[in-house]
């Protein structure tokens, strides 16, 4: 009788609780147990305003978990193998060609990507606020030296499974060689075909979502499938096999029209496709035009000698790079050309063109198989000697080459002489001159060293260009 009293007693109380303060209490089991009025479970208080707030868990498990999601950031954020500043320009978008604009770009390298950021700090922004930046997916790319694709030196292009295409430039031959062989490294490193796991497992799923669907159709003691299973299980297959026919009818149309599109020759023929004079080979040109000097570089010498002989840094200051693009454009397309129009009267335009055709030969105006002999020739220590044997390596060089190389440094020599106006000594015009006329077929190299030989090769040139070429007989 006792017991029975204390327990209406707690329910009473219980009750008045609930009337007095408006609280909603879970009942313990066990009243009389210590141990179990200390282990009574949680309670929810109801507010004022007739809201429920949700009692704060204390499972350090979950609480250390949820700490870490946001204090930590992801792993693959964590793996960054290389990153700083370089020119980069987006030249196709899945294909499809993008008009060429290079920007500076904060770059980060990581084990599977590329990331591009306007600046370092635009990076751990990034971070923060979870904005994901434009990126490269570097599994399956393909990366190469592209310096047909761009005027500027140290490009090279990397190539994504998706059919993206970047260039990324520096002007320090050590940083992007550096940068180079980080990306290269990594795509190394990584599987060559980026969609194989996404496939296998999309494939899996496939397999195993019809097994499961076979079986289900097939009831141990019916025979016959449902009729509407049946019917969406026959719609599938046919489905699948009406994609599978179109797919192959798609490659055999493109077959037929790879294997019957015209060569090159035959368009050239036809006047659909007019030969190039920038990118083409310089024994081409003079061919075409039945001359051993082009004529695109006798026009560019008479203009500079005609009104820019005194121009303060000819040669060493950049043209418009639109005005000089759309004068490639007129000469390729072999319509007549007439330097003293006023759209080309910035003569910065004209030089700058000219440099461009010699940049872009697919062969320098120095042979590549000449390349270690003029080296060699420079390296030697008596001055004489290496006049002397410079002079019997252009005496053997193709007459396209030599004829042109006489012109140019005939040309760059008129230049020099008039130095105390236009501030361009022999060592300037070698600097500009070197790296354009003579380059190294794998430029992998000592680029450093070659540079310096290049400069000196061109310099000795300009200055001893009577005794080389046997100007003093003409």
């Amino acid at each position: 009788m006792q017991k029975s009293t204390s327990a209406d007693t707690s329910v009473e109380t219980l009750k008045s609780t609930h009337q007095g303060s408006e609280a909603v209490q879970m009942r313990i089991k066990n009243t009389n147990s210590h141990h179990d009025r200390l282990s009574q479970t949680k309670s929810m208080i109801l507010t004022d305003a007739g809201k429920v707030t949700e009692p704060i868990s204390r499972h350090r498990r979950n609480h250390s978990q949820h700490v870490l999601k946001e204090v930590i950031p992801p792993l693959e954020q964590l793996m960054v193998e290389k990153e700083g500043y370089l020119q980069k320009a987006k030249i196709a978008d899945g294909g499809k060609k993008l008009r060429k604009n290079w920007s500076t770009s904060w770059i980060v390298l990581s084990s599977q990507k590329i990331e591009f950021h306007k600046e370092s700090k635009q990076q751990a922004l990034s971070m923060k606020t979870g904005h994901k930046p434009e990126s490269v997916d570097l599994r399956g790319a393909q990366i190469e030296w592209a310096k047909e694709k761009s005027s500027r030196k140290n490009v090279f292009q990397i190539t994504t499974a998706s059919g993206n295409e970047f260039l990324l430039q520096s002007d320090i031959d050590f940083i992007i060689l550096d940068w180079f062989h980080a990306i290269k490294n990594a795509i190394d490193r990584l599987p060559k075909d980026p969609s194989y796991p996404l496939r296998k497992l999309e494939l899996f799923k496939i397999q195993r979502s019809s097994s499961t669907e076979l079986l289900s159709h097939y009831d141990g003691d019916s025979k016959e499938q449902k009729p509407e299973h049946r019917k969406s299980l026959m719609f599938r297959l046919h489905h699948s096999a009406s994609d599978t026919s179109d797919k192959n009818r798609v490659k055999s149309r493109l077959k037929k029209f790879i294997t019957r599109r015209p060569s090159l020759k035959t368009l050239q023929e036809k006047g659909l496709i007019k030969d190039q004079i920038f990118g083409s080979h310089l024994h081409t040109v003079c061919e075409r035009e039945h001359s051993t000097v082009p004529r695109f570089v006798k026009q560019c010498i008479e203009a500079v000698e005609k009104r820019g002989l005194d121009v303060d840094g000819i040669y060493r200051v950049s043209g418009n790079l639109a005005t000089i693009q759309k004068l490639r454009f007129i000469v390729n397309q072999e319509e007549k050309l007439n330097l003293d129009d006023s759209q080309w009267e910035d003569i910065h335009v004209v030089t700058g063109a000219l440099k461009m055709f010699f940049r872009e030969l697919p062969e320098p105006l120095f042979p590549y198989s000449f390349f270690e002999l003029f080296v060699e020739a420079i390296k030697k220590q008596d001055n004489n000697a290496r006049i002397e044997a410079l002079k019997s390596l252009v005496q053997k060089l193709p007459l396209p080459n030599r004829d042109t190389m006489k012109v140019l440094f005939g040309h760059l020599n008129k230049i020099v002489s008039k130095a105390s106006r236009n501030l361009m000594s022999t060592q300037s015009l070698g600097i500009v001159f070197g790296p354009t006329l003579l380059r190294a077929e794998n430029e992998m190299g000592n680029m450093a060293i070659h540079m310096v030989y290049q400069n000196q090769i061109a310099e000795l040139m300009l200055s001893e260009y009577n005794k080389i070429f046997n100007a003093e007989e003409d």
